[in-house]
């Protein structure tokens, strides 16, 4: 993938003000040029173009606010006055792996008064007698290189990695902010599970206490059935004894009607 495709991916969906790191390691440069990147990266603090065939920076834009510079493994042999000019607030610089000579072509490092790091592994200067005393002597505003300072004490972490940590701070400080919205986007969601759970139960009550009425209502109806059934009871005996009584006195009269022939 050629470099300007790359940069147009590794903008995912932002403008180029809003990007504060942008790797571009891998990616292919033509003719040994930086493409595709302007000065619309006005926020940009760490650009890394490992291994991506450059063999100039003249196209480097102005990046005022660029802190870490990663152009290791590339095939750069001078021209180095770009970035004393286009990147004032360097202050890590890593070029190992590339094709520097001599300690003159370093010089123009000396006006980035700021850069405190700078990594030459694997580039033939290191060779060269002297190369450490030399290059502190070059360039006095360092304390760290190749890893390691004046004393032969080796950098922390915190500054061998250099501002790209900053910037992991500031994400892993979004990745908290984010998991603290879904957990609270958690809990809401257990809540309203909850009151629908009470929901549902208060609804099942209530189901209950109608049913129950329903019973009630039921067994008053059966009640009333049986007293009505009693009372039809009662009527077809009061109806029986009165037939009864008054076929007792017709046959009483029968009788008295005989005696009398």
């Amino acid at each position: 993938m050629d470099m300007k495709k790359r940069i147009n991916l590794e903008l995912r969906n932002r403008t180029p003000a809003d990007v504060k790191e942008l790797v571009l390691d891998n990616c292919r440069s033509n003719d040994g040029k930086i493409e595709g990147l302007s000065a619309a990266f006005e926020s940009l603090e760490f650009l890394s173009m490992i291994n991506v065939m450059l063999t100039s920076v003249s196209n480097l834009p102005k990046l005022n606010k660029l802190r870490k510079l990663e152009l290791s493994d590339n095939r750069i042999s001078g021209g180095l006055e770009v970035l004393a000019e286009r990147t004032p607030s360097l202050t890590h610089l890593n070029l190992s792996g590339n094709k520097i000579k001599d300690i003159n072509t370093l010089e123009p490092l000396k006006k980035l008064q700021n850069l405190r790091s700078l990594d030459l592994f694997n580039c033939e200067v290191t060779n060269l007698n002297d190369y450490r005393d030399s290059m502190f002597k070059l360039l006095p505003q360092l304390t760290y290189l190749d890893g390691y300072d004046q004393d032969d004490q080796e950098a922390p972490d915190s500054d061998v990695d250099g501002d790209g940590d900053c910037l992991d701070d500031e994400d892993e400080d979004d990745e908290e902010e984010e998991n603290e919205d879904v957990e609270e986007e958690e809990d809401e969601d257990d809540e309203e599970g909850e009151f629908d759970v009470l929901d549902e139960e208060d609804e099942d009550e209530l189901d209950g206490e109608d049913d129950d009425d329903d019973d009630e209502d039921s067994a008053d109806e059966d009640d009333d059935e049986d007293e009505e059934a009693e009372d039809g009871d009662e009527e077809s005996k009061e109806t029986v004894q009165g037939q009864k009584r008054k076929r007792t006195q017709e046959d009483e009269e029968e009788e008295d009607t005989e005696d009398d022939e």
